[in-house]
């Protein structure tokens, strides 16, 4: 019963931290990447759907991205799905294929996505705290339905705090990382 809370708390906050990876790849650096469209749905058919799946996107150098769509009755769709993205990316259409020049970021702008890195970092800590809180408090009515011993609330509480720790240090890390990615020129 207590290893069943444990492993709930260490998966869901594990699945905390795949979100936040996600959210960081979404964040552009400067450099042209495929997940930088990740986001972004376009309706196909009255249907909104992954840009992923209609279309193969390729970085095709450091600053351009390439994308292909498989059917070409939607290259506009596609085309104006990239405009209202909000990614600040201007698309260019070269026949059936979408060209999309990845801009340099300036100063201002660097200093804005490391505030948004940093915010979505907090966000991070705060769904573990939250994943902890409820553990503990798993324990604790446990510990008063009689279920388990105080010391085993206390060993299993000690328990989840370290993967509480470890989680925040790998939250952390992961903002340094994307802040120095965003900063360099």
């Amino acid at each position: 019963m207590i290893d069943d809370i444990k492993q709930d708390a260490g998966s869901r906050m594990q699945k905390s931290l795949q979100a936040l990876r996600d959210e960081l790849k979404k964040i552009r650096a400067g450099r042209a990447h495929a997940s930088l469209l990740d986001g972004i749905n376009v309706v196909y058919y009255d249907v909104n759907t992954p840009l992923a799946q209609m279309a193969s996107v390729v970085a095709s150098d450091a600053r351009t991205l390439t994308v292909t769509p498989w059917d070409k009755g939607v290259v506009a769709a596609v085309d104006k799905a990239i405009r209202e993205s909000g990614l600040g990316v201007n698309p260019v259409l070269a026949g059936d294929v979408i060209r999309v020049p990845v801009p340099l970021l300036t100063e201002e702008r660097r200093l804005q996505l490391g505030k948004l890195v940093r915010g979505e970092g907090e966000r991070s800590r705060v769904a573990i705290r939250n994943i902890r809180r409820d553990a503990l408090s798993t324990l604790k009515e446990l510990q008063k339905e009689k279920e388990i011993s105080a010391d085993e609330e206390k060993a299993a509480g000690d328990a989840i705090q370290v993967l509480t720790d470890s989680a925040v240090a790998e939250v952390d890390e992961l903002v340094r990382l994307k802040e120095a990615d965003l900063l360099e020129v």
